[in-house]
This record gives structure tokens, C-alpha cells and sequence, in this order.
């Protein structure tokens, strides 16, 4: 129940403009989750959720991602070095083991390092393995998707 309702709270928040908990309480009410504002609370501590601010000014909640401007262009260096060099990319609770061609994992920890990933606690890369320690499982799952996508292409 708890895993199906931050799963929606992640998929509301990316499609809806959510400014307050009450109104995400809201959404999640139209959808047949009736949650206390203590659970929502907690849920959103526990995915990590940000209050930004739109080119309106006005507040609204985000699903913390890897910082893609350059990962967006498909030219750009960061995005051909993940593209080229990763080989596969997991997580087992909040940590994040990245593998890559021999000899490549430093230069990809060091490039994912400059894009600013979000909620990352700290990294250590080796020959071939980067590992990155994400603050939340969450976090962890959400930059193991952003990655796959990437290198699936």
C-alpha cells in the first residue's frame, strides 16, 4: 500500500501542479487514497520531494533528478561518455553501482559528479565500478531509471 501510494505521489507530482500538501492530499483522494497529513508528511520526507520555484514565481512541489540540462543533448560530452561508457547501471537499497568499460569509471563518477545528482551522499569510483551513495532508496531507484534511459538508447 505504502509503495503504491509514493509511486502515485511521485506520478502526481510530475504531471500536476502541486503547491501545498493539501492539495496533493486532494489528488491523492480524487485517485482513492485517503491519507492522513502525517502519512503525507512522511511520504514526502521519504521521496525526497523539493519546493521549487516556477518561471511564474509561484511555488509548487518536484521529484528530485539528476541535473540533465547537458544530459538532454544528445551531443553533449556528458551525456556520449554515460552513453559510451556504462554498461549497466543498479541499486540495492540506497546505494548505486554503475558499471563501465575498463578503465572508464573514473572519468564517468568524475563528469557525473559536475552535473550536481541530487541527494547523493557521496561516490567512489574504481577501474570499472562507480558507487554512489544516495541519501533515500528512492533517490537511488530514480537515478538508476534517469541512467538506464539513457544508455538503453
Amino acid at each position: 500500500m505504502k509503495a503504491q501510494r509514493q509511486k502515485l505521489i511521485v506520478q502526481i507530482v510530475q504531471e500536476e501542479f502541486i503547491d501545498t500538501q493539501e492539495s496533493l492530499q486532494k489528488a491523492l483522494e480524487k485517485r482513492g487514497f485517503k491519507v492522513t497529513q502525517a502519512t503525507l508528511s512522511r511520504d514526502i520526507r521519504e521521496l525526497s520531494l523539493l519546493k521549487t520555484v516556477t518561471s511564474t514565481g509561484e511555488y509548487k512541489y518536484a521529484v528530485p533528478k539528476l541535473n540533465r540540462e547537458e544530459l538532454k543533448r544528445e551531443s553533449s560530452s556528458v551525456y556520449t561518455l554515460i552513453a559510451d561508457a556504462v554498461v549497466s547501471v543498479d541499486y540495492a537499497l540506497n546505494t548505486v553501482a554503475i558499471k563501465c568499460h575498463t578503465g572508464m569509471a573514473q572519468a564517468v563518477c568524475a563528469k557525473l559528479d559536475q552535473t550536481g545528482v541530487e541527494n547523493v551522499v557521496g561516490t567512489i569510483a574504481g577501474d570499472d565500478t562507480i558507487f554512489i551513495l544516495m541519501r533515500t532508496e528512492q533517490d537511488a531507484d530514480r537515478l538508476v531509471r534517469e541512467l538506464g534511459a539513457i544508455i538503453a538508447r
